[in-house]
């Protein structure tokens, strides 16, 4: 409760007297036995004072009233900030430069933000990690929450802001040393990275909160610095001292806090395997499936389709107690389709291999071939060359036979032949051929030993966009006719006698016997 002496300067400071304002002010600002500290109240006298030209009034603002609560006030303050700058305070020129930088671009005139910038040097020059921070932000350093069309251009700017970066990191600003472990990450200095992450993770896993479970959500940042340094230690490209039990730490708490990496890496070390099911010396013990299939599961929930192929080794172990093979291809084919290379060239085997039970598997096999060669897979794309090769001989003298003739009265006839020339059909297969049922998309699939028994079934490779582009027209163009005995087209030998009339030179060139073709 206030005494007699607080209630009269009460009174005058009601009463608009600048020094009762002044002193009411700095009762709470500071607190006394009667009044309360109270900074918001303390920023509205001395707020009234400043407006009456009490010097003291705007120099306590800027010692005293942090930067949240100015930017709370109902009131302008930033020119009382401005004011204790000038007068020689190199926090309020902190807090001022804030103040005028968070402010929309339209408002700001130039040399109020010139005036800014300098405030922010003085007070990095001074020590104070703000402002070092800020000042990197302000000259463009490549962070995450820089401001468009701020800070300077040039290299100049750029190792202006990089120093003031460092300095803010060496101060111990934690945005400014993620900004900097950011920057080594992708620039691939993998040792720089872990030289300057390594002793921020071992804090993390060696706190008491850490140790004993209680600790908070951390925050994105320091998951994926947690997870990073768990895999360039665990991949021993980097020069390390880290102990198992700090490396199994630092994963542990990455992935409680849902990092798939950490989560992919503790599923592995508790399997005591590698991702291809290999097994591995992991510190002695045995391996426990059932809690490195829980850790998979959530890095494979997550998008790691590393952690899916795992699964499917784990699954075909004979010494998992929950083998199953229909599991284990499951994951597999869910890799698979996540892009695992291995994976895919596994699927394309497997069904490559099941093609007496199923016919069509071959075409399945082909399509996981060709997304395993993609990714520079050499076995796949040996493995295609045996399963799907071309083979452009099939029909001699096709080329030099079709120079000079125009056969576009005749359109079905033309792309046929047009076929013919890019996938290298024989004369009974361009003739015979259902272009709607060949196209699966990927490849052709040229059979037609119902109509032709001395043929095989074989498949060709659509490996260029020129090449889909030939089959979508074609499909496009025999979509609505009839191929069949009693179509438009006519049977094997109608189709035969049209080519014969139109290109008598085709007589001889085909290869092709009658022998074996249904009429």
């Amino acid at each position: 409760m206030a005494n007699r002496e607080e209630l009269a300067i009460i009174r005058g400071a009601r009463a608009g007297r600048s020094d009762s304002q002044l002193a009411l002010g700095r009762l709470y600002l500071f607190g006394s036995n009667g009044l309360p500290k109270s900074l918001p109240t303390a920023l509205h006298w001395l707020d009234r004072a400043a407006q009456q030209g009490c010097t003291e009034a705007w120099q306590l603002i800027g010692n005293h009233i942090p930067l949240e609560l100015a930017q709370q006030s109902p009131q302008p303050v930033s020119r009382w900030y401005e004011r204790a700058y000038d007068g020689g305070l190199v926090r309020a020129g902190l807090v001022y430069a804030q103040l005028v930088l968070e402010a929309r671009e339209a408002s700001m005139a130039p040399q109020q933000r010139a005036k800014a910038l300098r405030a922010l040097e003085d007070a990095g020059r001074a020590g104070f990690a703000q402002a070092q921070w800020l000042l990197a932000r302000e000259h463009g350093v490549d962070l995450p929450d820089t401001r468009p069309g701020k800070g300077g251009s040039g290299e100049d700017a750029a190792r202006s802001g990089q120093r003031w970066l460092r300095e803010a990191a060496d101060s111990g600003v934690a945005p400014a040393q993620f900004a900097l472990l950011e920057q080594d990450w992708k620039a691939g200095d993998h040792a720089a990275y872990l030289a300057r992450a390594l002793p921020l993770a071992r804090a993390m896993a060696g706190s008491d909160a850490a140790r004993d479970g209680s600790c908070a959500r951390l925050a994105p940042d320091e998951v994926t610095l947690l997870s990073r340094c768990a895999r360039l230690v665990a991949g021993a490209a980097v020069a390390h001292d880290v102990a198992p039990g700090e490396l199994h730490a630092f994963w542990e708490l990455a992935a409680a806090e849902q990092d798939r990496h950490a989560q992919f890496s503790l599923g592995l070390w508790c399997a005591r395997m590698r991702v291809d099911g290999k097994r591995i010396d992991a510190g002695g013990g045995a391996a426990n499936f059932k809690k490195a299939v829980r850790w998979l599961v959530l890095a494979g929930e997550q998008g790691l389709a590393e952690a899916w192929y795992a699964l499917s080794r784990i699954y075909i172990k004979p010494e998992y107690s929950q083998r199953n093979v229909v599991e284990a291809q499951r994951y597999l084919e869910r890799a698979a389709e996540m892009g695992h290379r291995d994976a895919q060239l596994e699927c394309g085997n497997a069904a490559w291999r099941a093609r007496r039970e199923n016919e069509s598997n071959d075409v399945r096999a082909v399509f996981w071939l060709q997304k395993a060669a993609v990714q520079a897979c050499p076995k796949a794309a040996a493995a295609l060359r045996k399963i799907a090769p071309r083979t452009p001989e099939a029909w001699p003298g096709l080329a030099p036979l079709l120079a000079g003739h125009d056969l576009s009265a005749h359109p079905l006839l033309a792309a046929r032949l047009e076929l013919a020339l890019v996938f290298g059909l024989s004369r009974a297969e361009t003739l015979l051929l259902d272009v709607k049922q060949a196209d699966q998309g990927h490849c052709l699939v040229v059979d037609i030993r119902a109509s032709y028994g001395r043929s095989r079934r074989r498949l060709v490779l659509v490996e260029t966009a020129q090449e889909r582009q030939l089959l979508d027209r074609a499909a496009e163009l025999f979509d609505s006719v009839d191929c069949g005995p009693g179509g438009s087209e006519g049977n094997y030998r109608q189709r035969l006698y049209r080519l014969r009339t139109l290109l008598p030179e085709a007589e001889g060139a085909g290869g092709d016997l009658d022998y074996g073709i249904a009429a």
